[in-house]
């Protein structure tokens, strides 16, 4: 079984939008990741740090899912990480309510002993520096490592983050965050940019307009599936990641052609995300409504067409 570190935030989260509000929920990159990527037949272990307010049920709720907790690290007389936010009417954009860094402060990241030869690593969204901590950590180098990151570190960051951007396999990030790191308009010239920094393949995330896969000279669109509800985008594109980045250790196969099935996982995983305020839908997914809703993408994608 191929093993897969993730790292990334554990948190709360208080999120409002046009269909309702929550107070503190479950949250964080590393929590979508993980839940998401538990839909695998992979040995998955999260690296993060909460306080001592973080419930033990969350805790379990993560263990249940089979995945190891061990790098989560609990300081007792500190405050977890807390984000709140307000989605506008349309839900792609959004405000920032609240963020408190609390223990992710003074984060530094140990991965598990048993875990520094692990075959795929997740670098979910935070300080690049954080982020190259990990891979300084590894024994053995991965197959691939896959990085998340936003325009926040662009700002402030951008030296470290190109510099962790050299050493990874596959970077994904959303339309807006490739513009801006590249200085293109158009996603395909951003992506050849970015092919020059490092990574072999680029993820470009579209939202409710799909995603994008980027090797070289080859191009995979994937849409994104119709919904009837959509009730909180939050962690969407970590879920897709954890979609990813499972299915790609599950099948111990970096080709660009099973590349593309890993976007259409990350994808249906994703649909599933933004039906119910934060984890909650995540919670509760079956392998049966994953089967159900990858035979729906099938139909959505497939056409059979003779040219003359």
């Amino acid at each position: 079984m191929s093993k897969l570190v993730i790292v990334g935030t554990v948190a709360f989260d208080a999120i409002e939008t046009p269909f309702g509000k929550t107070d503190k929920i479950l949250g964080g990159a590393a929590t979508y990741i993980g839940l998401s990527a538990s839909h695998f037949d992979v040995d998955a272990t999260l690296v993060s740090v909460v306080g001592g307010d973080f419930p033990e049920t969350y805790l379990n709720l993560l263990s249940d899912k089979n995945l190891d907790t061990s790098g989560i690290e609990v300081v007792k007389d500190g405050k977890t990480f807390f984000w709140s936010g307000r989605y506008h009417n349309d839900m792609n954009s959004r405000d920032t309510l609240a963020t408190e860094l609390n223990t992710l402060a003074d984060f530094n990241p140990v991965v598990p002993k048993n875990y520094t030869d692990a075959d795929v690593v997740m670098l979910g969204n935070l300080h690049p520096l954080v982020q190259a901590s990990v891979l300084d950590q590894m024994t053995v180098k991965p197959k691939l490592v896959i990085l998340d990151t936003m325009n926040f570190w662009m700002d402030c960051a951008l030296d470290d983050l190109l510099n962790v951007i050299k050493r990874i396999d596959v970077i994904t990030i959303n339309d807006e965050e490739a513009r801006q790191l590249t200085g293109e308009y158009a996603l395909v010239a951003a992506a050849k940019k970015i092919h020059k920094m490092g990574p072999k393949y680029v993820v470009i995330k579209k939202g409710e307009h799909g995603a994008l896969l980027f090797n070289d000279d080859n191009v995979f669109f994937a849409p994104a599936l119709p919904l009837e509800e959509v009730f909180d985008p939050t962690g969407a594109g970590d879920t897709f990641a954890g979609g990813f980045a499972g299915y790609l250790a599950q099948t111990n196969n970096i080709s660009f052609e099973n590349m593309k099935n890993a976007v259409i996982y990350g994808s249906t995983l994703a649909s599933f995300c933004v039906e119910k305020f934060g984890t909650e839908r995540m919670q509760h997914v079956s392998k049966n409504d994953v089967e159900k809703r990858l035979l729906q993408f099938k139909a959505l994608t497939q056409f059979d067409i003779k040219l003359t």
